[in-house]
């Protein structure tokens, strides 16, 4: 399985509108109602690269064949030494390891950056290929909220999940770290 991550960067985003427009349209890991455009994708992820999250890519056979990104878990100022992650896979790319290989490359990169918490918010609990993929990157069960959604004519629950990173919560966090300096950088964004 030969493959590379890198940053998103522009010419992605029509693999990644279709990745994630089939999400929206046809299944339940993302609780959108409405297929977003390309336009809207691309600013998403400027808002979210501006201010030092990660958006990645996974290429395989010259082809996006996936993205993961992190965002703020919440916006209070309070939780910004934790991050939420997102990961869609194209259809036929699922099943092929692509998936933890895109989450451990974020969880690694938001390690660095000084992030202590990531946080999955997994869309439907019969995501079951999702919770697999969290819980082989050692994230553990927090909870499932149920029927939180209502989508495709039924109700949905959400799956929360939660994987420490660096010192998790043992230590006070480096206030020097990127999101020790996250309320600054939004106030000038």
């Amino acid at each position: 399985m030969s493959f590379l991550i890198r940053p998103a960067e522009e010419r992605d985003f029509d693999v990644i509108a279709a990745i994630y427009g089939e999400a929206v349209a046809h299944g339940t890991a993302s609780f959108e109602l409405t297929v977003p455009d390309r336009a809207d994708l691309v600013s998403r992820h400027h808002a979210l690269v501006s201010q030092g999250y990660p958006y990645l890519v996974l290429e395989a056979g010259g082809q996006v064949q996936g993205y993961a990104y992190a965002g703020p878990y919440r916006a209070r100022p309070a939780y910004r030494f934790a991050v939420e992650n997102s990961i869609y896979l194209d259809e036929a790319a699922r099943g092929q390891g692509y998936g933890k290989a895109l989450l451990m490359e974020l969880v690694s990169i938001c390690e660095k950056a000084g992030f202590r918490q990531m946080i999955a918010v997994i869309g439907d609990s019969a995501n079951t290929g999702s919770v697999a993929v969290h819980k082989a990157c050692g994230f553990r069960m927090v909870g499932t909220l149920k029927d939180v959604g209502w989508k495709h004519g039924k109700w949905l629950d959400t799956v929360l999940m939660q994987l420490p990173l660096g010192e998790g919560g043992d230590v006070p966090p480096d206030a020097e770290s990127l999101p020790g300096r996250m309320e600054t950088i939004t106030k000038t964004a």
